[in-house]
């Protein structure tokens, strides 16, 4: 089975999500995990300026994704910053390009599944994963969250990301805290969830 995972990063923490969520799915016998980014929108100056472009240099690597490729996965597990409660306009620009998909119904059937990261702890984490949900359910996808089987959803001995939407991460105003260690277990622990459900559905077939 294929699963691919599918991100936006400016500072790499969502790369680092992005490989948690992918070792995670690599867990389950028979996954085929591949990384994938979306095309940047912010011109290479703006980039320098923030002093993103250094930080992306940590994922230059991960080959850009192509819509048309979404139709080759059995699951997909999209990452986005959270912009103003939203996904990010990279995000959204690539998923409005999925039009033909669309009409094709290329995405019925599949898995879906997002993981998000915001600058503050109220910075929007779940509306920004249910509102991604509304594009995957026009796709006709199988959207699959993060149970609370996975206890460390229920941890208060610190502040962290997780909701039963989608594994998260915060950022910080200034994006420099880093993924925690309990933020990347969810992560793992979604990775693997949705690649045991999406085995179960491919086996059914």
């Amino acid at each position: 089975m294929k699963i691919q995972v599918v991100f936006y990063s400016m500072h790499g923490h969502l790369y680092r999500m992005a490989e948690a969520v992918a070792e995670g799915a690599r867990r389950v016998e028979g996954a085929d995990v591949a990384l994938f980014q979306v095309p940047e929108l912010v011109p290479e100056e703006a980039l320098e300026e923030s002093g993103a472009k250094a930080a992306r240099a940590a994922f230059a690597h991960v080959p850009v994704m192509e819509p048309g490729r979404l139709a080759e996965a059995d699951a997909i597990l999209f990452g986005t910053p959270t912009r103003f409660g939203n996904m990010c306009a990279q995000m959204r620009n690539f998923l409005d390009r999925t039009t033909r998909l669309w009409l094709s119904g290329a995405l019925v059937g599949k898995v879906g599944s997002v993981f998000a990261s915001t600058a503050s702890q109220h910075g929007g984490q779940e509306t920004t994963i249910t509102s991604f949900h509304t594009t995957l359910l026009h796709h006709g996808m199988i959207i699959v969250g993060v149970p609370y089987s996975e206890q460390r959803l229920v941890q208060m001995d610190e502040i962290g990301g997780g909701t039963p939407y989608g594994a998260t991460t915060l950022a910080g105003a200034d994006g420099s805290r880093q993924p925690s260690a309990i933020e990347l277990e969810i992560a793992r622990f979604q990775g693997r969830h949705v690649a045991e459900i999406t085995r179960r559905l491919v086996s059914a077939h």
